[in-house]
């Protein structure tokens, strides 16, 4: 029996090719597909009716890097370096964690972007230390109801990468569903070049792409790992360069035509002192470039946070280059161009018909929304997690009337709560 939802009264923003605001139409939803997109749609017996006057209506937010482990070691260190944050966080707070504090962390991180209208997300999740951190890791994403990319980095002894993400891909990705997989590569500008083929090699084996840490490591770093990945054909598998900031335009272009996409975290980045975001160089060499989080250690979690920021550092380049920089531009890599550099464009990222319902309704009614004239321009400056009131995955509504569904919200947090203290105070 096919299930149908109608939005009503909403204005539409869509995002492809690029954002654009519809006005106020209405929109169809078949068994989790928008089935279409326009003014006075026709009622259909039986359809769920979501009444969205007062609202803004547009696809669900698409994070492309984030490390939600994290979320129970929120702000423990909001004002640090990154050689700090290695040392404070990757070698002293992650060994800490046991798989049901990666469970915990998993499912609250994920359950903090559905609140905040991000639907799907990229979880770099480098606190692999035995199968039962992965499994950990997996079962929270896959019980907080969003969609997930698994970005899996192999954290065991030497000699087991290979064995080890095959076991992961083929036990806990067997089936399709909300939750895929990719590889989430050391190398090469982290490890050394022999565990760096291993990783390229495994994610070509089985068909998967890579997620690096590439190109935030200053020019020289930058230069040496995409020389080794050109010279070793590892770019024949499609590749996101996380925190691309310290190529030249020659070596951007080397990456456009590889076919490379980015991902910028454009709080992280400035906060942990990694280098100011290549946003227009990325984008005008015709890299897929999105946002992300990246980690609540010392950022913040939400999507209008980093499209407000990517926007505010871009237009406010000293020599006045990246004035062109709109918030619409914002919103397109935060949505549609984010779901490129995941490869999920087919299936995400905006309100085209044939794609997954992942649609995201944001309040207008507050003093902080009201009486907006640029719906776009509202969304990337005024609005924040208050407005988002409804979102749903798939075409299943996981939040209403500003509150999640599906979980037990309190019991979620008291069990990070408890979580962060004996990691914290072990």
């Amino acid at each position: 029996m096919t299930s149908t939802i109608l939005i009503r009264n909403g204005v539409v923003v869509d995002t492809e090719p690029d954002p654009v605001v519809l006005g106020q139409v209405d929109v169809r939803i078949e068994d989790g597909l928008i089935a279409e997109v326009g003014p006075g749609l026709p009622e259909v017996a039986g359809a769920e009716v979501i009444d969205a006057t007062g609202r803004i209506v547009l696809p669900g937010f698409v994070d492309t890097h984030r490390h939600t482990w994290q979320a129970g070691i929120r702000a423990v260190a909001p004002d640090i370096t990154f050689d700090t944050y290695l040392r404070r966080v990757l070698t002293e707070l992650a060994p800490r964690h046991r798989p049901q504090d990666v469970y915990a962390g998993n499912l609250a991180g994920a359950l903090e972007c559905l609140d905040a209208g991000i639907t799907t997300l990229l979880d770099w999740s480098h606190v692999q230390f035995s199968p039962d951190h992965t499994d950990a890791a997996v079962r929270g994403l896959g019980e907080s109801g969003i969609r997930a990319v698994f970005g899996y980095c192999y954290g065991g002894d030497s000699g087991e990468l290979t064995k080890e993400t095959r076991r992961v891909h083929d036990t806990l990705f067997c089936a399709s569903g909300l939750v895929t997989m990719v590889v989430a590569a050391l190398g090469p500008e982290i490890v050394g070049e022999e565990r760096s083929l291993e990783e390229w090699r495994v994610a070509a084996e089985l068909g998967l792409p890579v997620t690096a840490h590439l190109g935030g490591h200053g020019a020289e770093s930058a230069e040496r790992g995409l020389a080794f990945l050109e010279a070793n054909g590892l770019l024949a598998t499609p590749t996101t360069f996380v925190h691309a900031l310290h190529y030249t335009d020659e070596a951007l272009r080397r990456i456009a035509a590889a076919g490379g996409t980015a991902s910028l975290a454009p709080v992280d980045e400035m906060n942990l002192g990694l280098g100011y975001p290549a946003t227009g160089r990325l984008r005008a060499a015709g890299i897929p470039t999105g946002l992300g989080a990246d980690t609540v250690v010392c950022a913040p979690g939400d999507m209008f946070s980093l499209m407000r920021t990517v926007h505010l550092l871009e237009r406010g380049r000293p020599d006045g280059a990246g004035m062109g920089f709109t918030t619409r531009d914002a919103l397109r890599m935060a949505t549609i161009e984010g779901a490129q550099v995941l490869g999920l464009a087919d299936v995400i990222g905006s309100l085209r018909p044939g794609k997954q319902a992942d649609v995201v309704l944001l309040r207008t009614d507050t003093l902080g929304m009201a009486a907006a004239h640029d719906p776009i321009g509202a969304v990337v400056l005024n609005a924040d997690t208050s407005a988002v009131d409804t979102v749903l995955v798939g075409g299943r509504v996981v939040k209403r009337d500003g509150r999640l569904l599906h979980h037990d919200v309190a019991a979620v947090l008291s069990t990070l709560i408890e979580s962060a203290d004996m990691v914290a105070n072990p």
